[in-house]
């Protein structure tokens, strides 16, 4: 499993739009005590508001990684960065990167990084190496966040469920499966880099055996219904072992995103599938509740949606960025 070295410099190339710098601004949000500062080309219109640090003051002061936290469009890495880059890598510091080009394409940082001892981290391009998957019932407690489709928010989910069982006293550690939730945690696996028979057996090594009232807390990716993705999302499933899953959604999304002919089912449904799929592994694995990204809906409309909806289900309705999961975690925690 991959481990980032910590603390981050945060480097946001020549950006000139906040909404290209989604990585270093989740960065900043979810971990900001691992972040030291940030750098970018003189270009750059964007700031973290964060110290500014050139990476030689960066390492000065004990960052061990640059972060390339803006993702241009193509996730193409522009050749004007390396100069930054070489630098950071000069002054001692991993170059970590989740964009498409890989950095070792380019020899001037390979040959820095050599000359230094330091590494070119490609999160999205790592191959490592793991085993088909045991079935074997490993000790300790896990939740897994699942969704309705891609990117509706398991992610922003799982850490902030992380951090509401940690305030109340239950030990928990997230668990990333994606390239930012890697960078945030800074270990992890990018589940959807690896061959499909060992997804399973890569989500158990994520989650070994652990304290017995230890909570998991496994960033989920994709969705059973995803006519692309849904091999990722069952082979994280079955290798989490969940006791607990989270459902993600998003209502203001009635299909599966860009493919119009897949209608997202009835939530009772989703869960009742998740569920039977997640017997597989544990029969005992149980729904919390739902975590709704709202953004959609104005105060009146959210406050209704979710009246209605935990009145259907029977379970909790929360949004992580709109008053907090703690109804989840006092699910979680229930006896």
């Amino acid at each position: 499993m991959l481990v980032l070295r910590k603390p981050y410099l945060l480097y946001l190339g020549d950006a000139q739009l906040k909404s290209d710098c989604k990585t270093a601004f989740g960065l900043r949000d979810w971990c900001r005590e691992d972040v030291l500062g940030e750098w970018s080309h003189p270009a750059a219109s964007v700031t973290l508001e964060v110290p500014r640090l050139a990476p030689a003051a960066a390492a000065a002061q004990g960052a061990g990684s640059i972060i390339v936290g803006v993702a241009p469009t193509g996730g193409v890495l522009p050749a004007r960065w390396q100069d930054d880059l070489e630098a950071a890598l000069e002054a001692g510091l991993d170059v970590v990167s989740g964009l498409h080009t890989r950095l070792t394409s380019f020899p001037r940082l390979v040959r820095a990084a050599e000359r230094r001892g330091v590494r070119l981290v490609d999160v999205r391009h790592l191959n490592p190496s793991f085993p088909v998957a045991s079935g074997r019932k490993r000790t300790g407690l896990r939740v897994l966040t699942v969704g309705t489709d891609c990117a509706l928010g398991k992610k922003y989910t799982a850490l902030a469920l992380t951090r509401a069982l940690a305030a109340r006293g239950a030990p928990a550690t997230f668990r990333a499966t994606g390239q930012t939730g890697l960078m945030i945690a800074g270990s992890g696996i990018a589940m959807d880099a690896l061959v499909a028979d060992f997804l399973a057996g890569a989500a158990e090594a994520l989650s070994p055996d652990n304290a017995p009232d230890h909570w998991d807390v496994i960033e989920g990716q994709g969705s059973i219904f995803h006519p692309a993705y849904a091999g990722v999302t069952v082979g994280l499933l079955h290798g989490s072992q969940p006791d607990a899953i989270v459902l993600c959604h998003d209502p203001a999304r009635l299909t599966i995103e860009e493919y119009p002919n897949y209608p997202i089912p009835p939530l009772g449904e989703v869960i009742a599938d998740y569920l039977r799929l997640g017997r597989l592994t544990n029969r005992a694995i149980r729904c919390v509740g739902l975590s709704i990204n709202s953004s959609a809906l104005a105060d009146a409309a959210w406050a209704e949606y979710r009246t209605g909806l935990e009145r259907e289900l029977g379970l909790p309705a929360c949004d992580p960025m709109r008053g907090g999961v703690g109804a989840l975690a006092d699910r979680l925690l229930a006896p």
